[in-house]
Protein backbone atom coordinates (compact mmCIF):
# COMPACT_ATOMS: atom_id res chain seq x y z
CA UNK A 1 0.00 0.00 0.00
CA UNK A 2 3.07 2.32 0.63
CA UNK A 3 4.45 2.08 -2.24
CA UNK A 4 1.53 2.34 -4.05
CA UNK A 5 0.98 5.94 -2.52
CA UNK A 6 4.49 6.74 -3.30
CA UNK A 7 4.15 5.94 -7.02
CA UNK A 8 0.81 8.11 -7.09
CA UNK A 9 2.64 10.65 -5.51
CA UNK A 10 5.52 11.28 -7.66
CA UNK A 11 3.10 10.99 -10.92
CA UNK A 12 1.34 14.03 -9.18
CA UNK A 13 4.00 15.64 -8.46
CA UNK A 14 5.79 15.64 -12.33
CA UNK A 15 2.18 16.71 -13.31
CA UNK A 16 2.54 19.91 -11.17
CA UNK A 17 3.43 23.02 -13.85
CA UNK A 18 7.36 24.32 -12.84
CA UNK A 19 7.55 27.65 -11.68
CA UNK A 20 7.82 30.19 -14.44
CA UNK A 21 10.68 33.27 -14.82
CA UNK A 22 7.55 35.43 -14.17
CA UNK A 23 6.68 33.67 -10.74
CA UNK A 24 9.93 33.80 -9.51
CA UNK A 25 10.19 37.75 -9.89
CA UNK A 26 6.83 37.89 -8.40
CA UNK A 27 7.80 35.86 -5.54
CA UNK A 28 10.76 38.26 -4.85
CA UNK A 29 7.83 40.51 -4.01
CA UNK A 30 7.99 39.69 -0.65
CA UNK A 31 11.77 40.05 -0.12
CA UNK A 32 11.34 43.51 -1.33
CA UNK A 33 8.74 44.07 1.05
CA UNK A 34 11.02 43.08 3.94
CA UNK A 35 13.69 44.94 2.34
CA UNK A 36 11.77 47.95 2.17
CA UNK A 37 10.42 47.17 5.60
CA UNK A 38 14.03 47.40 7.00
CA UNK A 39 15.21 50.84 5.76
CA UNK A 40 12.41 51.49 7.85
CA UNK A 41 13.17 50.60 11.12
CA UNK A 42 17.71 50.55 10.47
CA UNK A 43 17.81 53.31 8.50
CA UNK A 44 14.99 55.97 9.92
CA UNK A 45 14.21 55.02 13.14
CA UNK A 46 17.82 54.82 14.68
CA UNK A 47 18.33 58.48 13.53
CA UNK A 48 15.75 59.54 14.89
CA UNK A 49 15.85 58.04 18.83
CA UNK A 50 19.49 58.68 18.48
CA UNK A 51 19.79 61.83 16.95
CA UNK A 52 16.62 64.01 17.29
CA UNK A 53 14.85 62.39 20.42
CA UNK A 54 18.89 62.13 22.39
CA UNK A 55 18.20 58.43 23.25
CA UNK A 56 20.80 56.69 24.26
CA UNK A 57 22.40 54.76 21.53
CA UNK A 58 22.42 51.35 23.47
CA UNK A 59 18.66 52.08 24.16
CA UNK A 60 18.01 52.39 20.77
CA UNK A 61 20.28 49.62 19.41
CA UNK A 62 18.87 47.47 21.87
CA UNK A 63 15.16 48.14 21.22
CA UNK A 64 15.67 47.77 17.82
CA UNK A 65 17.58 44.27 18.28
CA UNK A 66 14.27 42.70 19.81
CA UNK A 67 12.90 41.98 16.47
CA UNK A 68 16.06 39.77 15.56
CA UNK A 69 16.73 38.33 19.07
CA UNK A 70 13.36 36.44 19.00
CA UNK A 71 14.10 35.00 15.39
CA UNK A 72 14.19 31.16 17.30
CA UNK A 73 10.35 31.23 17.40
CA UNK A 74 10.19 30.30 13.29
CA UNK A 75 10.47 26.92 14.66
CA UNK A 76 7.22 27.15 15.80
CA UNK A 77 5.98 28.56 12.76
CA UNK A 78 7.61 26.04 10.90
CA UNK A 79 5.70 23.53 12.51
CA UNK A 80 2.57 25.18 12.20
CA UNK A 81 2.53 25.45 8.94
CA UNK A 82 3.25 22.43 8.09
CA UNK A 83 0.56 20.40 10.18
CA UNK A 84 -2.07 23.49 10.29
CA UNK A 85 -3.97 25.27 7.04
CA UNK A 86 -4.81 28.17 7.42
CA UNK A 87 -7.45 30.25 5.47
CA UNK A 88 -7.43 26.99 3.15
CA UNK A 89 -3.39 27.14 2.75
CA UNK A 90 -0.45 25.66 4.50
CA UNK A 91 1.60 28.36 3.82
CA UNK A 92 -0.15 31.61 2.11
CA UNK A 93 -2.73 32.27 4.77
CA UNK A 94 0.29 32.77 7.41
CA UNK A 95 2.50 34.60 5.16
CA UNK A 96 -0.31 37.44 4.49
CA UNK A 97 -1.90 37.21 8.46
CA UNK A 98 2.42 37.94 9.40
CA UNK A 99 3.05 40.31 7.12
CA UNK A 100 -0.36 42.67 8.03
CA UNK A 101 0.98 42.03 11.82
CA UNK A 102 4.63 43.29 10.83
CA UNK A 103 3.57 46.12 9.04
CA UNK A 104 0.43 47.39 11.20
CA UNK A 105 3.08 46.80 14.06
CA UNK A 106 6.04 49.19 12.38
CA UNK A 107 3.47 51.88 12.78
CA UNK A 108 2.79 51.32 16.37
CA UNK A 109 6.22 51.32 16.79
CA UNK A 110 7.12 54.68 15.75
CA UNK A 111 3.87 55.90 17.74
CA UNK A 112 5.32 54.32 21.24
CA UNK A 113 9.09 56.28 19.88
CA UNK A 114 7.35 59.47 20.00
CA UNK A 115 6.43 58.82 23.78
CA UNK A 116 9.68 58.00 24.41
CA UNK A 117 10.78 61.55 22.96
CA UNK A 118 8.74 63.09 24.95
CA UNK A 119 9.29 61.74 28.75
CA UNK A 120 12.96 62.95 27.80
CA UNK A 121 12.14 66.35 26.67
CA UNK A 122 13.84 67.60 30.23
CA UNK A 123 16.89 65.77 29.49
CA UNK A 124 16.04 63.47 32.53
CA UNK A 125 15.81 59.73 32.56
CA UNK A 126 12.62 58.95 33.95
CA UNK A 127 10.40 55.63 35.57
CA UNK A 128 8.08 56.98 32.65
CA UNK A 129 10.86 56.73 30.12
CA UNK A 130 11.78 53.14 31.28
CA UNK A 131 8.20 52.46 30.66
CA UNK A 132 7.75 53.62 27.07
CA UNK A 133 11.34 51.92 26.50
CA UNK A 134 10.10 48.66 27.87
CA UNK A 135 7.10 48.96 25.76
CA UNK A 136 9.08 49.65 22.24
CA UNK A 137 11.02 46.65 22.80
CA UNK A 138 8.07 44.57 23.56
CA UNK A 139 6.24 46.30 19.94
CA UNK A 140 10.04 45.48 18.15
CA UNK A 141 9.66 41.52 19.96
CA UNK A 142 6.23 41.40 17.92
CA UNK A 143 6.99 42.83 15.09
CA UNK A 144 9.91 40.32 15.30
CA UNK A 145 7.68 37.45 15.77
CA UNK A 146 5.37 38.79 12.91
CA UNK A 147 8.24 38.56 10.50
CA UNK A 148 8.80 35.47 11.57
CA UNK A 149 5.16 34.28 10.89
CA UNK A 150 5.24 35.32 7.53
CA UNK A 151 8.70 34.89 6.55
CA UNK A 152 9.55 31.39 8.21
CA UNK A 153 6.34 29.85 5.75
CA UNK A 154 7.33 31.74 2.58
CA UNK A 155 10.96 30.08 2.88
CA UNK A 156 8.86 26.49 3.27
CA UNK A 157 6.38 27.64 0.28
CA UNK A 158 10.27 28.31 -2.25
CA UNK A 159 10.97 24.69 -0.88
CA UNK A 160 7.33 23.53 -1.69
CA UNK A 161 6.93 24.95 -5.06
CA UNK A 162 11.04 23.87 -6.34
CA UNK A 163 12.30 20.49 -7.30
CA UNK A 164 16.14 19.78 -7.47
CA UNK A 165 16.67 21.28 -10.73
CA UNK A 166 15.24 24.63 -9.58
CA UNK A 167 15.35 25.56 -6.41
CA UNK A 168 18.70 27.63 -6.69
CA UNK A 169 17.61 29.65 -9.23
CA UNK A 170 14.39 30.19 -7.60
CA UNK A 171 16.28 31.34 -4.33
CA UNK A 172 18.47 33.13 -6.07
CA UNK A 173 16.13 35.51 -7.68
CA UNK A 174 14.02 36.02 -4.34
CA UNK A 175 16.74 37.09 -2.11
CA UNK A 176 18.50 39.35 -4.85
CA UNK A 177 15.08 41.00 -4.47
CA UNK A 178 15.72 41.79 -0.82
CA UNK A 179 18.79 43.71 -1.63
CA UNK A 180 16.73 45.85 -4.18
CA UNK A 181 13.74 46.07 -1.97
CA UNK A 182 16.67 48.18 0.46
CA UNK A 183 17.43 50.23 -2.02
CA UNK A 184 14.06 51.29 -3.48
CA UNK A 185 12.93 51.84 0.22
CA UNK A 186 15.97 53.72 0.65
CA UNK A 187 15.35 56.11 -2.39
CA UNK A 188 11.28 56.37 -1.59
CA UNK A 189 11.56 57.34 1.86
CA UNK A 190 14.25 59.79 1.56
CA UNK A 191 11.83 61.72 -0.89
CA UNK A 192 9.00 61.31 1.35
CA UNK A 193 11.13 62.81 4.13
CA UNK A 194 12.78 65.53 1.86
CA UNK A 195 10.33 68.56 3.76
CA UNK A 196 12.76 67.56 7.09
CA UNK A 197 15.42 70.29 7.03
CA UNK A 198 18.19 69.49 9.17
CA UNK A 199 17.18 70.72 13.21
CA UNK A 200 13.83 71.02 12.22
CA UNK A 201 11.22 70.98 15.06
CA UNK A 202 10.25 67.70 16.44
CA UNK A 203 6.20 68.34 15.44
CA UNK A 204 7.67 68.47 11.50
CA UNK A 205 9.60 65.69 11.90
CA UNK A 206 6.78 63.64 13.47
CA UNK A 207 4.36 64.69 10.71
CA UNK A 208 6.15 63.54 8.03
CA UNK A 209 7.68 60.27 9.35
CA UNK A 210 4.05 59.57 10.47
CA UNK A 211 2.90 59.73 6.58
CA UNK A 212 6.02 57.35 6.11
CA UNK A 213 5.30 55.09 8.17
CA UNK A 214 1.57 55.14 6.65
CA UNK A 215 2.32 54.66 3.09
CA UNK A 216 5.53 52.30 3.06
CA UNK A 217 4.14 49.54 5.30
CA UNK A 218 0.60 49.69 3.02
CA UNK A 219 2.92 49.24 0.11
CA UNK A 220 5.18 46.34 1.42
CA UNK A 221 1.42 44.66 2.13
CA UNK A 222 0.53 45.06 -0.89
CA UNK A 223 4.25 43.95 -2.41
CA UNK A 224 3.64 40.88 -0.06
CA UNK A 225 -0.25 39.91 -1.35
CA UNK A 226 0.97 40.33 -5.14
CA UNK A 227 3.61 38.24 -5.09
CA UNK A 228 2.42 35.25 -3.17
CA UNK A 229 -1.16 35.01 -4.37
CA UNK A 230 -1.92 31.81 -6.38
CA UNK A 231 1.60 30.44 -6.11
CA UNK A 232 0.94 27.70 -3.57
CA UNK A 233 -2.31 26.31 -5.00
CA UNK A 234 -0.77 25.77 -8.21
CA UNK A 235 2.46 25.01 -7.58
CA UNK A 236 2.70 23.27 -4.31
CA UNK A 237 4.24 19.69 -4.28
CA UNK A 238 3.64 19.54 -0.62
CA UNK A 239 1.58 17.08 -0.24
CA UNK A 240 3.06 14.97 -2.98
CA UNK A 241 5.91 14.13 -1.06
CA UNK A 242 6.30 11.45 1.10
CA UNK A 243 8.75 12.93 3.46
CA UNK A 244 8.87 16.63 4.09
CA UNK A 245 12.54 18.84 3.80
CA UNK A 246 14.34 19.62 6.12
CA UNK A 247 14.25 23.08 6.47
CA UNK A 248 16.05 26.29 8.77
CA UNK A 249 13.01 26.71 10.72
CA UNK A 250 13.01 22.93 12.18
CA UNK A 251 16.21 24.10 13.64
CA UNK A 252 16.31 24.99 17.57
CA UNK A 253 18.79 27.32 18.45
CA UNK A 254 20.30 24.58 21.53
CA UNK A 255 20.89 22.38 18.36
CA UNK A 256 22.19 24.64 16.45
CA UNK A 257 24.97 25.37 18.69
CA UNK A 258 25.55 21.56 19.48
CA UNK A 259 25.70 21.17 15.55
CA UNK A 260 28.32 23.97 14.88
CA UNK A 261 30.43 23.49 18.03
CA UNK A 262 30.94 19.21 17.78
CA UNK A 263 34.01 19.06 15.35
CA UNK A 264 36.99 21.10 15.28
CA UNK A 265 36.73 22.39 11.74
CA UNK A 266 32.81 23.44 12.22
CA UNK A 267 33.85 24.85 15.48
CA UNK A 268 36.56 27.04 14.05
CA UNK A 269 34.30 28.27 10.89
CA UNK A 270 31.69 28.97 13.24
CA UNK A 271 33.60 31.32 15.43
CA UNK A 272 34.52 32.62 12.28
CA UNK A 273 31.21 33.41 11.26
CA UNK A 274 30.52 34.78 14.71
CA UNK A 275 32.82 36.98 14.56
CA UNK A 276 32.48 37.98 11.50
CA UNK A 277 29.01 38.71 11.14
CA UNK A 278 29.15 40.83 14.18
CA UNK A 279 31.91 42.88 12.68
CA UNK A 280 30.00 43.33 9.82
CA UNK A 281 26.78 44.10 10.89
CA UNK A 282 27.62 46.64 14.18
CA UNK A 283 27.03 49.59 12.22
CA UNK A 284 23.66 48.77 11.59
CA UNK A 285 21.59 51.05 14.21
CA UNK A 286 24.56 53.79 13.58
CA UNK A 287 25.48 55.00 10.43
CA UNK A 288 22.65 56.49 9.66
CA UNK A 289 22.99 58.76 13.06
CA UNK A 290 27.00 58.94 11.76
CA UNK A 291 25.81 61.23 8.61
CA UNK A 292 23.65 63.58 10.72
CA UNK A 293 26.04 64.36 13.40
CA UNK A 294 29.17 64.43 11.75
CA UNK A 295 28.59 64.89 7.85
CA UNK A 296 24.74 67.52 8.77
CA UNK A 297 22.92 65.35 6.83
CA UNK A 298 18.92 65.58 7.02
CA UNK A 299 16.81 62.75 8.03
CA UNK A 300 16.21 62.04 4.19
CA UNK A 301 19.96 62.32 3.10
CA UNK A 302 21.10 59.69 5.61
CA UNK A 303 17.62 57.03 4.95
CA UNK A 304 19.64 57.49 1.12
CA UNK A 305 22.56 56.44 2.08
CA UNK A 306 20.88 52.19 2.32
CA UNK A 307 20.77 53.01 -1.36
CA UNK A 308 24.72 53.40 -1.83
CA UNK A 309 25.51 50.48 1.09
CA UNK A 310 22.38 48.15 -1.51
CA UNK A 311 23.73 49.11 -4.75
CA UNK A 312 27.45 48.29 -3.98
CA UNK A 313 26.18 45.24 -2.41
CA UNK A 314 24.45 43.63 -4.72
CA UNK A 315 27.18 44.43 -7.11
CA UNK A 316 29.60 42.61 -5.05
CA UNK A 317 26.83 39.43 -4.71
CA UNK A 318 26.90 39.35 -8.57
CA UNK A 319 30.62 40.04 -9.49
CA UNK A 320 31.78 37.46 -7.03
CA UNK A 321 29.53 34.54 -7.81
CA UNK A 322 30.13 35.09 -11.34
CA UNK A 323 33.59 36.15 -11.72
CA UNK A 324 36.04 35.95 -8.54
CA UNK A 325 35.04 33.52 -6.29
CA UNK A 326 35.07 31.19 -9.41
CA UNK A 327 38.61 32.10 -10.16
CA UNK A 328 40.48 32.16 -7.06
CA UNK A 329 38.60 30.09 -4.46
CA UNK A 330 35.81 30.21 -1.91
CA UNK A 331 38.40 30.74 0.96
CA UNK A 332 40.63 33.39 -0.99
CA UNK A 333 37.70 35.46 -1.79
CA UNK A 334 36.39 35.54 1.39
CA UNK A 335 39.66 36.62 3.18
CA UNK A 336 39.90 39.33 0.64
CA UNK A 337 36.39 40.24 0.95
CA UNK A 338 37.37 40.83 4.82
CA UNK A 339 40.30 43.00 4.32
CA UNK A 340 38.14 44.95 2.28
CA UNK A 341 35.59 45.51 4.34
CA UNK A 342 38.52 46.27 7.11
CA UNK A 343 40.23 48.57 4.68
CA UNK A 344 36.26 50.69 4.26
CA UNK A 345 35.55 50.90 8.41
CA UNK A 346 39.52 52.79 8.37
CA UNK A 347 37.72 55.03 4.78
CA UNK A 348 34.42 55.92 7.40
CA UNK A 349 36.71 57.65 9.60
CA UNK A 350 38.64 59.05 6.84
CA UNK A 351 35.32 60.37 5.54
CA UNK A 352 33.90 61.63 9.03
CA UNK A 353 37.19 63.79 8.85
CA UNK A 354 36.16 65.76 5.49
CA UNK A 355 33.00 65.54 6.04
CA UNK A 356 31.95 65.60 2.97
CA UNK A 357 28.80 63.48 2.45
CA UNK A 358 29.45 62.21 -0.85
CA UNK A 359 32.66 61.08 -0.17
CA UNK A 360 30.41 58.76 2.89
CA UNK A 361 28.52 57.74 0.02
CA UNK A 362 31.61 56.50 -2.24
CA UNK A 363 32.76 54.80 0.80
CA UNK A 364 29.27 52.88 1.39
CA UNK A 365 29.79 52.05 -1.90
CA UNK A 366 33.02 50.34 -1.81
CA UNK A 367 31.85 49.25 2.06
CA UNK A 368 28.57 47.14 0.12
CA UNK A 369 30.71 45.61 -2.55
CA UNK A 370 33.15 44.31 0.14
CA UNK A 371 30.44 43.04 2.23
CA UNK A 372 28.79 41.47 -0.81
CA UNK A 373 32.33 39.82 -1.58
CA UNK A 374 32.38 38.71 2.05
CA UNK A 375 29.28 37.15 2.27
CA UNK A 376 29.24 35.32 -1.07
CA UNK A 377 32.70 33.82 -0.41
CA UNK A 378 31.69 32.98 3.44
CA UNK A 379 28.47 31.46 2.08
CA UNK A 380 29.66 29.11 -0.56
CA UNK A 381 32.42 28.05 1.96
CA UNK A 382 29.98 27.34 4.38
CA UNK A 383 28.09 24.70 1.79
CA UNK A 384 31.53 23.16 1.90
CA UNK A 385 31.63 22.82 5.35
CA UNK A 386 27.85 21.31 5.22
CA UNK A 387 28.04 17.49 5.53
CA UNK A 388 25.54 16.40 2.68
CA UNK A 389 23.80 13.58 4.41
CA UNK A 390 22.17 16.60 6.83
CA UNK A 391 22.12 19.10 4.48
CA UNK A 392 18.79 20.31 6.00
CA UNK A 393 19.91 20.40 9.62
CA UNK A 394 23.43 22.16 9.05
CA UNK A 395 22.16 25.07 6.80
CA UNK A 396 19.73 25.89 9.42
CA UNK A 397 21.78 25.47 12.06
CA UNK A 398 24.66 27.98 9.95
CA UNK A 399 21.17 30.25 9.15
CA UNK A 400 19.60 30.81 13.10
CA UNK A 401 23.48 30.79 14.25
CA UNK A 402 23.98 33.97 11.72
CA UNK A 403 20.32 35.42 12.82
CA UNK A 404 21.52 35.46 16.25
CA UNK A 405 24.45 37.02 15.49
CA UNK A 406 23.19 39.51 13.73
CA UNK A 407 20.91 40.76 16.71
CA UNK A 408 24.67 40.66 19.16
CA UNK A 409 25.93 43.11 16.39
CA UNK A 410 22.67 45.56 16.29
CA UNK A 411 23.36 45.74 20.48
CA UNK A 412 26.98 45.97 20.06
CA UNK A 413 26.98 48.74 17.86
CA UNK A 414 25.05 50.98 20.34
CA UNK A 415 26.77 50.03 23.28
CA UNK A 416 30.63 50.88 21.81
CA UNK A 417 28.82 53.88 20.35
CA UNK A 418 27.57 55.07 23.74
CA UNK A 419 31.13 53.94 25.51
CA UNK A 420 32.61 56.45 22.56
CA UNK A 421 30.36 59.22 23.36
CA UNK A 422 31.17 58.67 27.35
CA UNK A 423 35.17 58.50 26.14
CA UNK A 424 35.54 61.58 23.82
CA UNK A 425 33.95 65.17 23.01
CA UNK A 426 33.76 64.68 19.42
CA UNK A 427 31.21 62.58 17.32
CA UNK A 428 33.69 61.90 15.22
CA UNK A 429 35.87 60.08 17.68
CA UNK A 430 32.65 57.93 19.09
CA UNK A 431 31.27 56.92 15.75
CA UNK A 432 35.08 56.30 14.83
CA UNK A 433 35.48 53.89 17.92
CA UNK A 434 32.67 51.81 16.42
CA UNK A 435 34.08 51.52 13.04
CA UNK A 436 37.99 51.16 14.45
CA UNK A 437 36.50 48.06 16.61
CA UNK A 438 34.40 46.74 13.49
CA UNK A 439 37.71 46.59 11.60
CA UNK A 440 39.89 45.14 14.70
CA UNK A 441 37.23 42.30 14.54
CA UNK A 442 37.34 41.74 10.94
CA UNK A 443 41.15 41.21 11.36
CA UNK A 444 40.19 38.93 14.06
CA UNK A 445 37.90 37.10 12.04
CA UNK A 446 40.65 36.05 9.84
CA UNK A 447 42.94 34.81 11.82
CA UNK A 448 39.96 32.00 12.27
CA UNK A 449 39.24 31.91 8.52
CA UNK A 450 42.80 31.02 8.56
CA UNK A 451 42.09 27.65 10.17
CA UNK A 452 39.64 26.55 8.24
CA UNK A 453 40.14 23.38 5.95
CA UNK A 454 37.68 21.75 4.10
CA UNK A 455 39.43 18.94 3.39
CA UNK A 456 39.72 17.98 7.44
CA UNK A 457 36.19 18.77 7.41
CA UNK A 458 35.34 16.29 4.71
CA UNK A 459 37.94 13.94 6.22
CA UNK A 460 37.29 14.26 9.60
CA UNK A 461 34.37 16.07 10.37
CA UNK A 462 31.10 14.73 8.04
CA UNK A 463 30.82 11.06 9.88
CA UNK A 464 31.34 12.74 13.59
CA UNK A 465 28.41 15.27 12.72
CA UNK A 466 26.41 12.63 11.05
CA UNK A 467 26.67 10.28 14.28
CA UNK A 468 25.28 13.30 16.27
CA UNK A 469 22.51 14.21 14.82
CA UNK A 470 21.56 10.11 13.84
CA UNK A 471 21.91 10.20 18.26
CA UNK A 472 19.70 12.90 18.50
CA UNK A 473 17.28 11.05 16.54
CA UNK A 474 17.61 7.97 18.05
Amino acid sequence: MASGNLSSSQSDAHSLPKVDILTMFRLGFFQMALGIMSVLTLGVLNRIMIDELKVPAFITALAIAMHQFVAPVRILFGQISDSKPFLGHHRTGYIWLGAALFTSSAFLAVQVVWQVGNSLEKGAWTSQTTMWVALLGLVFAIYGVALSASSTPFTALLVDISDEDNRSKIVGIVWSMLMVGIIIGAITSSGLLRQIQLNAPIEVIQTQVNRLFTIIPLVAFLLCLIGTVGVEKKYSRMSTRSTPSVREDKITLGHALTILTASRQTGIFFTFLLVMTISLFMQDAVMEPYGGEVFKMTIAETTKLNAFFGTGTLLGLGLTGILIAPRIGKKTTTKLGCIGVAICFILLIFAGVTANPKVLQLCLVLFGFASGVTTTGALSLMLDLTATEAAGTFVGAWGLAQAMSRALATVSGGAVLNFGKYLFNTPLMSYGLVFTVQAVGMIVALSFLARVNVSEFQRDAKGTMVSILEQELD
